[in-house]
């Protein structure tokens, strides 16, 4: 396919928050709203689009540290860019709100390339499936037991989702039995149709997590996530080789190193990227490398609409998180976000890029930068 190689014309970024539909909490944090930063990358008569989650002071960083290094690139030349995104944030620190703008960009970089090339972007990196599984992802612990069923209920025996997760580890892991009452009480909703996961994000210590553990054994939970801090490869190493289930944990990581390190420590059973937050397409890929490099499957965390084509393209993909914080805004802000079929999100061989499109009108009242 001929194609010219335009340069990068211009990025643009904006901030937008937006209130969540009930009160939220995990085991560590509690919040009422979640900020999403859009990155648009103009050249050669398209604009790609990218996204994280995170403080709206991203979009300052993307401005102020990014798009001077980023415009008059050639478009074509992703991994260049990434390379001269790392170099100028030396002084900053990649991990946290720089490494998600670093995201945001990238993963605009490869939608604005994809869309030159008149191409999905799950073709334009090699397509290993044109569908992917997820699991659905909610179950707050600020969640009473009726709203709990309802959400349940409704991925299991309505949508037909194959797995689901809920958040454990309530009040920084100080209420253990009510974590066990509420796996009971989920179990209960989804009987055996599908398979249950939990989240404790970090809220115990490793003996704590084993403890705990046992009972969710028992309860046949199949997925035990951040039991501890994702920074504990040693505590991780510990509960995982103390309870039954999958222990998983990497949903923060920034750098291909820290997956490195995680996967050499025999720290997890599946490590969990974030597009959003590792550097992008070329860093969530290079990941997924090095775990299939130690013989263990990924799973993609949150932002299902950015996380489906490099999914499509990533050896040994287990599933990707279906989390309804971040569903509920994907869906209500772009064009093309369509809703998955029995637990599995297909993907639209018709549309170049991300396939989607943001509706300005839609988000527009949720600027804050």
């Amino acid at each position: 396919m001929a194609c010219q190689d335009p340069a990068v014309t211009g990025v643009r970024a904006a901030a937008y928050t937006v209130p969540t539909d009930r009160p939220s909490a995990d085991g560590t944090l509690t919040w009422d709203s979640t900020t999403i930063v859009i990155v648009r990358v103009a050249g050669g008569g398209h604009e790609g689009i990218g996204w994280t989650y995170g403080p709206a002071a991203i979009a300052a960083i993307v401005r102020d540290k990014l798009e001077p290094v980023v415009n008059g690139r050639p478009v074509l030349d992703v991994s260049a860019a990434l390379e001269a995104m790392v170099r100028a944030v030396r002084n900053a620190g990649r991990p946290g709100a720089v490494g998600y703008a670093i995201s945001a960009v990238e993963t605009a970089l490869w939608d604005l390339k994809a869309r030159l090339l008149g191409l999905p972007l799950y073709r334009l990196l090699g397509a290993m499936r044109e569908e992917v599984p997820l699991y659905g992802s909610g179950g707050l612990t600020s969640y009473g037991d009726d709203e709990l069923r309802r959400q349940l209920s409704g991925w299991v025996h309505e949508e037909g989702f194959p797995r689901v997760k809920i958040k454990i580890g309530e009040s920084r892991g100080t209420r253990e039995r009510r974590d066990l009452e509420r796996v009971a009480l989920a179990r209960e909703v989804i009987g055996d149709r599908a398979a249950l996961f939990v989240d404790a994000n970090g809220a115990y210590t490793a003996k704590q997590a084993v403890r705990v553990g046992r009972g969710l054994d028992d309860a046949g939970v199949r997925w035990l996530e951040e039991p501890v801090s994702s920074q504990d490869l040693t505590g991780l190493r510990q509960v995982r080789e103390g309870v039954a289930m999958d222990v998983t944990a990497g949903e923060y990581g920034c750098t291909v190193s820290y997956f490195e390190e995680m996967c050499a420590a025999q720290a997890v059973d599946c490590p969990q990227i974030d597009i959003t937050r590792c550097g992008g397409v070329l860093e969530f890929l290079r990941i997924c490398a090095v775990a299939a490099a130690h013989e263990l499957d990924n799973s993609g965390h949150c932002a299902p609409y950015l996380h489906r084509h490099a999914a499509a393209a990533a050896p040994r993909l287990r599933h990707l998180e279906w989390f309804h914080d971040h569903v509920r805004i994907e869906q209500r802000f772009f064009d093309g976000a369509d809703p998955p079929e029995q637990g599995v999100l297909p993907l639209d061989g018709q549309r170049p890029g991300h396939g989607v499109e943001l509706r300005e009108a839609d988000a527009e009242p949720y600027r804050v930068a």
